[in-house]
């Protein structure tokens, strides 16, 4: 399998799946690293391993569409099998999605469908949830909203702010992406008839790692 992965900021989740395929944890090959943003630490990270890096800037499209669909074709270019989006800042349009769905995955910062969207470590300690963690989906036109595969919880400590929480999520994050890449690199998860599958059967409901 040939990875590609987006990024827009530092990379530490992308620096996790190289550790993974350095490992030999992670059966498919990054291939390349995408940007929007040509002074993120991500391309850095990528540069050092020998990987294939590009920035598209979005500024230098006139909308959504233009953007989306010049790193489509630098994905063709590189022959992708899997697009990983890894704290890559943008919200794609649904025709970039359609073209890569079943084929493409998220980690989001919560437990899915609860607190899409952003500031979700503040928003738990807000509500006084007892539960947090992170869940990794498929990639639908509906943001945060596809169908979820994976999901590490963590319970909330009663001496948490919304930075200590952030980096015990991010934590999880490193060892469940890399975990789900896997399944997928590996043939156990595959994306049929716009529904997940897992050793061959429809997963009903994501599969739940916790960590106490």
């Amino acid at each position: 399998m040939k990875i590609a992965v987006l990024v827009s900021g530092t990379g530490s989740n992308l620096q996790a799946l190289i550790d993974a395929q350095l490992n030999g944890q992670l059966s498919g090959q990054i291939v390349g690293v995408l940007s929007n943003k040509a002074d993120a630490y991500a391309l850095q990270r990528a540069t050092q391993q020998q990987i294939a890096t590009t920035v598209i800037s979005h500024k230098e499209y006139p909308n959504r569409a233009g953007f989306d669909e010049a790193m489509h074709q630098q994905l063709l270019a590189w022959q992708v099998d899997v697009v990983i989006l890894a704290g890559f800042m943008r919200i794609l349009t649904a025709d970039f999605v359609s073209k890569w769905q079943g084929k493409m995955l998220n980690i989001h910062p919560s437990l899915l469908p609860y607190y899409k969207g952003i500031n979700t470590h503040q928003r738990v300690l807000n509500t006084g949830d007892r539960l947090h963690g992170c869940t990794v989906h498929f990639v639908s036109t509906e943001l945060d909203a596809g169908q979820s595969i994976a999901q590490f919880a963590i319970a909330v400590a009663p001496h948490d702010n919304a930075e200590t929480l952030a980096k015990r999520v991010h934590k999880l994050e490193h060892v469940l992406y890399p975990q789900v890449l896997q399944w997928f690199c590996n043939g156990q998860l595959t994306w049929q008839h716009g529904q997940a599958y897992f050793n061959q059967k429809p997963l009903e409901q994501p599969i739940q790692f916790a960590q106490w």
